[in-house]
């Protein structure tokens, strides 16, 4: 069977090349070369996105045997419904391979119609390299390969101050744009560059913050064979994405008359302050499967469907999402409850099995990063203890005792916690230590926890009072005592 191109796709428009983008994985194809196909159909964008690898070069040679394109598979909750619909997405117009190709990677810096700049190289991306040097060809590390891009482009223009870029970093991590731009400068100051050109970076570039969310499972091994005997063709870079998707973009207003992303119908923004997005993101999605994962794992379910789906624990989840994580965020009530809606239908994706023990790494740093701030936000708003949030952080506790009845969890953590817990749990067993002083010392523990949570008025005797429930009664029966305690009130 042929593999996809051009010719097999149709008439694909020609689009100037506006676009570098940093990564050709599947998140960045699924979520930004998507929409940008989106933007040319739908808006006068009508601009094409060269692709460079940030390591390894396979699929950059595998994208430009495809002449750019890919097909995207688009499964989940849409509009009320299960939809499972394919498109070939024809925004990317080439891929350069930075080591054989660099000339024409310095050849690209010198484009009048280039203006944007997108990445995604992983958290871990964003770096100082200290060995990279400005001769490099290419450099080691993302921000170094970027630096080298920008001084060419400033040289081929002679500094002109409207020859700058729009940079949108995609990395997930907090103020990437401003901590990209920092890293810039460095190399900037390291490579002696100069004081023109620094002023340049300043001047005539602008550097956003960005918060994406689409989950993309990648490359559907498992049915390949069924969607290519569909398609009628090979396509070795198909990809599988959720139907929902939203970007936030933290830059000036004047960015849309340049990149249209309002005009679309796509589910993106470009805002003054995306902190209130990060943390309703942080908080309801994040933050949700952090509370459920204890909880419906020690019921016995295994994946998120699962969780969502079961009468218990998906009462469970809507309560604490609405009733407990909600209030304690400032945003419009209709956008909360919105974005509260589209997590839940996320979580119901049937095309998508999304495990909770895979949710469960590292449980204890999310808990303390994404639950305990709406914990002691609710406290302060409401003068009371969110019970359902306090119930999970008990259904941790216990989760960390490491058995799910006789089977044993494969527990994943910094060797801290494990130990501890370890050790915890070995002195409740063997009669040396009480259910109490546990809660008491775990909760005490600030290397965990960030603060001592027993300073939480009330917290320490309830948390103690669940997980007597649950270590007695069971889960599903623990559960169904405090979701009654909390229907009454």
């Amino acid at each position: 069977m042929e593999r996809l191109n051009k010719q097999i796709s149709g008439e694909c428009p020609l689009y100037p090349e506006k676009i570098l983008q940093f990564g050709e994985g599947n998140f960045l194809r699924a979520f930004v070369d998507w929409q940008i196909d989106v933007l040319n159909k739908e808006t006068n964008f009508n601009g094409s996105v060269v692709v460079v690898q940030p390591r390894g070069s396979e699929k950059i040679a595998r994208l430009n045997e495809q002449d750019g394109l890919f097909t995207l598979y688009l499964q989940g909750m849409k509009d009320g419904a299960a939809v499972n619909e394919h498109m070939v997405v024809e925004s990317i117009s080439r891929g350069i391979h930075l080591v054989d190709e660099y000339d024409q990677y310095v050849k690209l810096a010198g484009s009048d119609q280039l203006r944007f700049i997108i990445s995604n190289t992983t958290e871990a991306g964003i770096y100082f390299e200290a060995t990279d040097k400005l001769e490099d060809r290419p450099q080691k590390s993302f921000p170094g390969r970027l630096t080298a891009f920008l001084y060419h482009r400033f040289k081929a223009f002679n500094g002109n101050v409207r020859k700058g870029c729009v940079i949108i970093p995609c990395e997930l991590i907090e103020e990437n744009g401003a901590r990209l731009k920092e890293i810039v400068l460095q190399f900037a100051n390291s490579w002696n560059l100069g004081d023109d050109f620094v002023a340049w970076i300043h001047r005539a570039n602008t550097f956003c913050n960005s918060l994406v969310d689409r989950i993309v499972p990648g490359f559907p091994k498992d049915s390949i064979d069924e969607m290519t005997k569909e398609l009628g063709y090979r396509d070795e870079l198909l990809v599988v994405g959720e139907q929902y998707h939203q970007w936030v973009i933290e830059g000036p207003q004047w960015i849309k008359e340049e990149f249209p992303i309002d005009k679309a119908g796509l589910n993106a923004f470009i805002v003054d302050d995306l902190t209130p997005y990060r943390i309703q993101k942080v908080r309801i999605l994040n933050g949700s499967h952090t509370a459920m994962t204890p909880v419906a794992y020690l019921s016995g379910l295994d994946t998120v469907a699962d969780a969502v789906n079961d009468k218990a624990t998906g009462s469970f989840i809507q309560k604490l999402i609405f009733e407990e994580i909600m209030p304690t965020l400032e945003m419009p009530e209709e956008e909360l409850k919105a974005f509260a809606e589209d997590v839940l239908n996320r979580f119901k994706n049937p095309f998508m099995k999304h495990y909770l023990m895979s949710i469960s790494l590292n449980s204890t740093s999310k808990f303390r990063a994404r639950n305990v701030p709406t914990l002691l936000d609710y406290v302060e708003r409401k003068a009371c203890l969110p019970h359902r949030m306090v119930f999970s952080l008990s259904a941790l506790l216990s989760f960390y005792k490491g058995k799910r009845g006789k089977e044993v969890i494969p527990l994943e953590d910094d060797p801290m916690v494990l130990e501890w817990f370890e050790a915890s749990w070995k002195s409740v067993a063997n009669e040396t230590m009480k259910v109490e002083q546990l809660v008491q010392r775990t909760l005490g523990k600030q290397e965990i926890w960030g603060m001592d949570l027993n300073e939480v008025v009330g917290l320490t005797d309830l948390v103690t009072e669940y997980l007597k429930q649950i270590e007695q009664s069971g889960m599903e029966t623990a559960l169904e005592t405090v979701m009654k305690e909390q229907s009454v009130k």
